[in-house]
């Protein structure tokens, strides 16, 4: 890969979020996993995140979740696709 080719440190970490919800191109990806196999600093910072996200998944499927949320959810991503409300 050519150096114009290759991401900062500064591009790198605005892409964490989407790398760790791998909402990334392919090519974008493999520009981010190279920048982390050279930075040291990239790579501790966003195995930092990976493992905050890790604690927060973890601790949020033994949160009781009230009955009507399914419902409500279920609602709401219907009425953001177009589709009529179910009764």
């Amino acid at each position: 890969m050519r150096p114009v080719d290759r991401m900062n440190c500064d591009e790198a970490f605005r892409r964490f979020g989407d790398y760790l919800d791998r909402e990334l191109t392919p090519a974008e990806m493999e520009m981010l996993r190279e920048h982390l196999e050279y930075c040291a600093r990239c790579a501790r910072e966003l195995n930092f995140e990976a493992s905050v996200l890790r604690e927060i998944r973890a601790r949020a499927r033994c949160l009781p979740l009230p009955a009507t949320l399914l419902e409500r959810i279920t609602r709401v991503l219907a009425e953001a696709e177009g589709e009529p409300p179910s009764p």
